[in-house]
């Protein structure tokens, strides 16, 4: 729930587009490969070691092959165990910066939800150039409350959670207020489907395409809109934030990634570029919203009917 979707961002990483993915499996086979040597070194097999901190001996392999990442605790074991404690800081250093490219779910939201709304309102503090391309939802620094609700319960329900859902929706609008602030530059792009995908109430969805309508004549706000006429250059295979020249953040079902490499900013740069070249601005977009509202205002239901 970094931004602006939900929990699960509702979109994975097709295989051709998965670099970051592709670069945190490495980064924990590496640490495995690192911690199958300390074992070797130490003259201890797979079971011997498994036997010796009381682990299952899947564990030893799971851990070994990047098939498991290990807690500090089990770090700290390990190199207890193989007389290796002279590497325990290093590979701790080596376990967050991975924690920190692939952050769980479960993980980033064990207090509940909205402890991490408020770290990122923290990121929206150091951000001056907020380039945001969405294809599924509305990115939550433009949702309404309402709209912020339902995707926080659809997250509550799925990761079993604390409910702090009244405090989280309270967060999000918080975060709100930098819309406002000519220091900082945002420029969304959103597919028609964000505007259809029935994640919510229609009543509430309309609200909420009012809202991106309203949004759109602010001085520091770029909003445009791909239609579902578009030819794509590039296929919108999932939502990402790019945040200044820095960093880019992807959500998927699981975990929040988060990209720091040049070439790979470089390229979401690029493939963002791509997409607003698609989009339609101003008048344009203000007409797809509207043509939304349109096929969506006869579902909601009349006051006392």
């Amino acid at each position: 729930m970094l931004h602006g979707t939900e929990p699960y961002g509702g979109t994975t990483l097709p295989p051709n587009r998965a670099s970051g993915v592709t670069n945190v499996q490495q980064a924990r086979e590496a640490l495995g490969r690192r911690l199958r040597e300390l074992r070797q070194q130490a003259g201890l097999t797979g079971k011997q070691l498994a036997e010796s901190l009381s682990w299952p001996p899947s564990k030893i392999s799971k851990l070994e092959n990047g098939r498991q990442s290990p807690t500090d605790r089990d770090i700290r074991a390990w190199t207890r165990t193989t007389g290796s404690e002279r590497e325990t800081e290093t590979l701790l250093a080596s376990l967050h910066t991975l924690e920190v490219q692939h952050a769980e779910w479960q993980r980033l939201l064990r207090l509940g939800l909205r402890p991490h709304q408020n770290e990122i309102a923290q990121l929206d503090a150091k951000t001056r150039l907020f380039r945001v391309f969405e294809a599924t939802v509305i990115p939550g620094i433009i949702q309404t409350a309402d709209y912020a609700r339902f995707r926080f319960a659809q997250g509550i329900a799925l990761f079993k959670v604390p409910n702090d859902i009244d405090a989280a929706v309270e967060a999000r609008v918080k975060r709100q207020d930098i819309l406002y602030r000519r220091d900082k530059q945002f420029h969304f792009v959103l597919t028609e489907a964000a505007l259809r995908l029935r994640l919510c109430p229609p009543e509430v969805m309309l609200v909420q395409l009012d809202r991106l309508v309203s949004l759109s004549a602010l001085p520091n706000v770029r909003l445009g809109i791909i239609g579902f006429e578009t030819a794509y250059v590039v296929a919108p295979w999932h939502g990402f934030w790019l945040l200044d020249n820095d960093l880019v953040m992807v959500e998927t079902f699981s975990a929040e990634l988060n990209l720091a490499q040049p070439q790979e900013i470089e390229l979401y740069a690029s493939i963002f570029d791509q997409l607003a070249a698609a989009a339609s601005y101003g008048r344009a977009a203000r007409a797809i919203i509207t043509r939304v509202i349109d096929d969506l205002a006869p579902e909601v239901p009349k006051d006392g009917s």
